[in-house]
């Protein structure tokens, strides 16, 4: 049943990202009597790094004209001129057209005006954008590292919840502070993208990764009008540009697999974020290869033959042995690993489990870890990866991503998704250690998106014993009935010894499917809804009836095809401290932490 329920969960949200993708969509061929419209990619507004590679690209959708019908300049001269490179033109679909000229850069600091023009169907379709093109400047003490903490989905709110849950709070005054809390700056980050408000974790992570807007579900790419995910405009990503300009050494960390959407839109570019074979084959290319990979997705580097999902029938690992990479496999393995000069470890298929099911129920619970039970732990992969990467004298840019705060807010799993933001609050704590001693590191704390989960009050689970159902609300106290929760942490290991305290966090969340809650702990993780049996031409969710079976019934308020919870666009936290520090304080656009991270690394981009 546990490995059931595991499955399911996970199914449901592929789904929910399937479904996100088809409403995002790729743009696609535009019907026959549709109105001509023409796409500039990049987008309008968009803030270029001089320097920084990218591809522009001019669709006419709804007509198709020859190239010489389709004018296209650049502050008033040709595009190619301009560019000095001659574009490709196509017809990518019986009712378009496309210049796309791939792999150009603008020298210098400058204010751009793009124009397109065409005549098509007997009228005159225009376009017209306008880009700032800056140099990283100003940053008076450059950084030597970068160290770039995404806590996935981590909300304001589930900061909040952590802090209360590991340092605790007595009369109106907390204990202590997390540490991403205690650091020198602080700002706010908008997260949407350039199509929809509420964003996904691929097209955030892209912001951060190359500066610049795009879609749902795309990583380092502006999406076109085909229908092949590998062949869309590319914007030259942060991994690419400090190895090319700085020769730094680059990695990437998560407890996610390690194809997923962040840890991907640091050094790959696709417009379908569950491209994985082809993700691992990018990891591959010398313009864009971490020298630390680290995190779950064994099965895309392995071919079917061998227990994996690759279709080619490769095997990466080989291919990354061949160039150098110590592979590990455990925590044993990779904490011996201290003489690697480039390190790959793929710890599990999928993603690695919570911190919950993998340390703090021990002794391990194999039904819910199967064979990987030396999975290591965020901060064991993230010092291993501070000693490899900070051996190349040029310095470094790491990425370290807590995932699962954000795939346990999904499920609306409270113990599962806390206990893995103090984790990653821990390992913001051994970051800032290593910073201590390299006072050259620039750390940046912060999350891609937001979740809709609130803090309510505190629930007393004694005083709910045996009641259920509707009767359980009476003991969510509010007010001054809001008591202070009473965690206990004994062992002063940040973890509370008991999550279901006589008095603990009562939670609630703004958007969510049909779903039951009791208000404690689930001994595992566990979706709170199926598809509904009655229902079988269309996704449509009800609640699990696994699912705290005698818990109050919370009726849904998004759409039926969704399974989870799904993401918010509020503004997410930004921490800052190291040299560059400064400039993450106030608001900000997602794109400018790429602008303020460039900067502090004193970035020349125009470099060969």
């Amino acid at each position: 049943m546990i490995k059931l329920t595991r499955k399911l969960t996970a199914l449901l949200l592929t789904l929910s990202l399937a479904a996100a993708s088809l409403l995002a969509g790729i743009t696609g061929a535009v019907a026959a009597d549709a109105a001509p419209t023409i796409t500039i990619a990049p987008i309008d507004r968009a803030i270029v790094l001089a320097g920084q590679k990218f591809d522009f690209r001019v669709e006419l959708n709804g007509a198709a004209v020859k190239k010489s019908e389709l004018k296209v300049t650049v502050n008033g001269q040709d595009a190619e001129a301009y560019f000095g490179k001659k574009g490709v033109f196509t017809n990518a679909n019986a009712n378009s057209s496309e210049l796309t000229i791939r792999q150009v850069s603008f020298s210098k600091a400058a204010k751009i005006g793009i124009k397109a023009e065409a005549k098509a169907a007997g009228k005159t379709v225009k376009k017209t954008v306008f880009y700032e093109v800056y140099e990283a400047v100003g940053n008076p003490k450059k950084a030597k590292n970068v160290v770039l903490m995404i806590g996935d989905g981590m909300s304001a709110n589930i900061r909040t919840a952590a802090r209360v849950v590991s340092k605790g709070i007595d009369e109106g005054k907390f204990n202590g502070w997390l540490e991403m809390e205690k650091m020198e700056y602080m700002g706010l980050v908008t997260t949407s993208g350039m199509d929809s408000i509420v964003t996904d974790s691929a097209n955030s992570a892209s912001a951060y990764a190359t500066g610049h807007k795009t879609a749902v579900n795309a990583e380092g790419v502006y999406p076109d009008n085909t229908e092949d995910p590998l062949d869309d405009p590319r914007v030259e990503n942060i991994v690419e540009l400090v190895k090319r300009t700085k020769k730094m050494s680059t990695g990437v960390v998560t407890t996610a697999d390690v194809t997923d959407a962040t840890p991907a839109a640091m050094a790959t570019h696709t417009r379908k974020r569950s491209a994985s074979e082809a993700i691992v084959n990018m990891f591959l290319e010398a313009g864009s290869r971490p020298d630390v990979i680290m995190g779950g997705g064994l099965e895309w580097f392995l071919p079917e033959s061998a227990g994996g999902k690759r279709k080619d029938g490769t095997n990466k690992i080989d291919a990354f042995k061949s160039l150098g990479y110590t592979y590990v496999t455990n925590a044993t393995e990779l904490n011996k690993a201290n003489s690697a000069s480039k390190l790959l470890g793929l710890f599990k298929k999928g993603n690695l489990d919570v911190y919950f099911d993998r340390e703090y129920t021990k002794p391990v619970n194999k039904a819910i870890v199967g064979e990987y039970t030396d999975q290591p732990t965020l901060l064991e992969m993230t010092s291993q990866a501070l000693n490899v990467l900070g051996k190349n004298k040029n310095g470094f840019f790491l990425m370290v991503e807590g995932a699962s705060i954000d795939k346990m807010a999904h499920p609306m799993d409270l113990e599962r998704l806390i206990w893995d933001t103090i984790e990653f609050d821990q390992t913001v704590g051994l970051v800032k250690q290593y910073a201590a001693k390299h006072p050259d590191t620039l750390i940046i704390v912060t999350a891609d998106h937001g979740h809709s989960m609130t803090l309510n009050g505190t629930y007393n689970t004694e005083a709910a014993k045996g009641k259920t159902g509707e009767e359980l609300r009476e003991f969510v106290g509010t007010y001054a009935d809001s008591k202070f929760p009473t965690y206990v942490d004994a062992n002063k290991d940040g973890f509370p010894d008991d999550p279901d305290s006589t008095w603990k966090l009562a939670v609630g969340w703004g958007n969510h499917p049909d779903h039951n809650d009791d208000f404690l702990t689930n001994p595992t993780p566990i979706s709170p809804t199926i598809q509904d049996p009655n229902v079988t031409d269309k996704a449509w969710y009800i609640a699990n009836p696994d699912k705290d079976p005698n818990g109050i019934h919370f009726k849904g308020n998004i759409p039926h095809d969704e399974a989870v919870e799904v993401h918010t666009f509020d503004d997410v936290p930004v921490n800052a401290s190291g040299p560059g520090a400064q400039l993450f304080s106030g608001y900000m656009d997602n794109t400018q932490v790429f602008r303020n991270i460039v900067t502090a690394l004193g970035i020349k981009a125009t470099s060969k």
